[in-house]
């Protein structure tokens, strides 16, 4: 179904809602956002966003929050990603919700994703093997940008070379705004993004065309022989499926590269630590996924009048939750802000929480392994370029240039 205004509890509120309350950030903030999260918590911990509605500071509140998606809803009026319909299953609320996730969990499942680590594997050494003789690259270019597209390629069984014209797509839903060159909001830049987002779907339904002709040992065709509750797919469904996986599926995984990249380049015992022991990295993942948080926060419409630790919430306005700020939460971590590889118990939020949670945690985190794992074991010393800072995107936290000078192991 097309998004009308009677899909939110007050469509007069609709422009307020898809704005974006991260586009603002400070680059700075977003290059060191735990010491500001710190003081929002302490000082501020339900934070009035100007025009827009409330962030959420405090793990505590922030999980509640995404536990009651009847309150706080995650439906396509959270955030305007240019879809003409909600995105399946991320702005699908129950009970609806429901039924596509227990079609889509079974895809994304830890034993499903292991069969991929071998692929996964070669993805990674082949990036490494066209840099590796190198003294200097832009890590961004040459490895955290198209890896996580080549591994959304392959699960789709669509060919390496569509990479550019995927990260065209990509570029022009998350970042319209830096491709264009146009002001946030503006008239110009939402052109641009419909635009990109009309391609998007046109792109998909053409794929699936051939699809329907010839099956092929891909997610796509999954798609299309898939039912749920007795009946197949729509060809409008699986193209809101397409559409999610590539939007979520890319910038993401990208950022998280970045972040974790960045840390270790920066902290030479850490990389050192990975290197001595790989035993060390999937607790590694886990812990720089809680301190770097590179998705630092999500948003969703509140569908009723509530409040939240005594702030008054009013019906159709946005909650922002930061999860990068719950992820530093002191009161829920201990040694909050230390990174501990051998931290044991991680609860952490930067894959989101409750009925939505990332569908994909499980393959971001196959990918993030691999790319630790195969990298320190044949280039164990890196570091950022001298003289260059690192500018940071906000609310996805990527890195667009990350030139970075390299000590490959003979």
């Amino acid at each position: 179904m097309d998004r009308t205004e009677s899909d939110i509890p007050d469509a007069g509120k609709a422009d307020q809602a898809s704005e974006n309350p991260f586009s603002s950030m400070d680059p700075e903030m977003a290059a060191n956002p735990q010491p500001v999260f710190k003081m929002l918590r302490e000082s501020m911990p339900v934070l009035p966003v100007e025009g827009v509605g409330v962030a959420l500071c405090r793990k505590v509140d922030v999980d509640a929050a995404l536990r009651r998606p009847e309150i706080f809803s995650s439906n396509g009026y959270a955030v305007d990603l240019g879809n003409i319909r909600p995105l399946i299953p991320l702005q699908i609320d129950p009970p609806d919700q429901k039924k596509y996730r227990r079609l889509l969990d079974p895809i994304f499942a830890p034993r499903q994703v292991a069969l991929l680590e071998e692929s996964v594997t070669k993805l990674v050494n082949d990036l490494i093997d066209e840099f590796i003789d190198q003294r200097t690259i832009d890590f961004a270019a040459s490895f955290s940008i198209p890896f996580p597209s080549q591994v959304f390629l392959t699960l789709l069984g669509l060919p390496l070379e569509e990479l550019p014209k995927f990260l065209t797509m990509k570029d022009g839903i998350i970042r319209p705004e830096m491709v264009t060159g146009e002001p946030y909001g503006s008239d110009a830049m939402r052109k641009y993004q419909r635009s990109v987002a009309a391609s998007i779907y046109t792109y998909f339904d053409e794929i699936l065309d051939l699809r329907e002709q010839r099956r092929e040992d891909d997610l796509l065709s999954r798609l299309l022989d898939a039912e749920v509750e007795g009946a197949r797919l729509s060809r409008e469904e699986i193209l809101d499926i397409c559409y999610l996986f590539l939007i979520a599926g890319l910038d993401t995984v990208t950022a998280t590269l970045d972040c974790m990249f960045a840390f270790l380049a920066s902290h030479p015992q850490h990389r050192q630590d990975l290197t001595t022991d790989p035993n060390l990295i999937p607790g590694a993942v886990e812990e720089l996924l809680r301190w770097e948080t590179p998705v630092m926060g999500v948003v969703r419409i509140a569908m009723e009048d509530t409040e939240v630790a005594g702030c008054p919430i009013r019906k159709g306005e946005t909650v922002s939750m930061l999860l990068g700020s719950a992820n530093t939460d002191e009161t829920e971590f201990p040694d909050a802000d230390v990174v501990r590889f051998d931290r044991e118990v991680n609860r952490h939020l930067a894959f989101g929480g409750g009925i939505h949670r990332c569908l994909g945690s499980n393959l971001a985190r196959l990918e993030v392994r691999t790319a630790l794992r195969e990298w320190h074991r044949r280039i164990p010393e890196y570091s950022i370029a001298e003289g260059h800072t690192l500018v940071y995107t906000s609310g996805i936290r990527s890195i667009e240039h990350f030139p970075m000078v390299l000590s490959a192991k003979l």
